[in-house]
């Protein structure tokens, strides 16, 4: 079990290096990106009907990899620290408000199939 999680950490974390490195600069895209993303990917991971092995590899693996609280975190207080508020503000809401609701969207397109 402990292998599923370790592969799909790597697949994960390298999938985040690749969207964070395609992303422009100035903004911390890649980071919103891999956020919104994952929440609304992990939502379909979790509803739908998959073997523990599937859920560690995918939900816990490469989605734990891929999304990235801690990244988010400092970002926010980069922009903060450096006086760009309204960008800050921006980050924050959009992250926040749309994390959830794609999470949901995902699970409620799994339950519509």
């Amino acid at each position: 079990m402990l292998a599923l999680v370790g592969l799909g950490g790597a697949i994960g974390a390298t999938l985040r290096y690749i969207v964070g490195e395609s992303m422009p600069e100035g903004f911390p895209w890649g980071t919103m990106t891999v956020n919104i993303l994952g929440s609304f990917l992990l939502g379909i991971v979790v509803t739908m009907t998959l073997s523990e092995e599937v859920v560690l590899l995918v939900g816990t693996g490469v989605m734990g990899a891929f999304t990235t609280m801690s990244a988010y975190s400092v970002d926010l207080l980069e922009l903060i620290e450096n006086n760009e508020h309204s960008t800050a503000a921006i980050y924050l809401l959009v992250t926040l408000l749309c994390c959830p609701l794609l999470a949901f969207s995902g699970m409620k397109l799994v339950q519509s199939i």
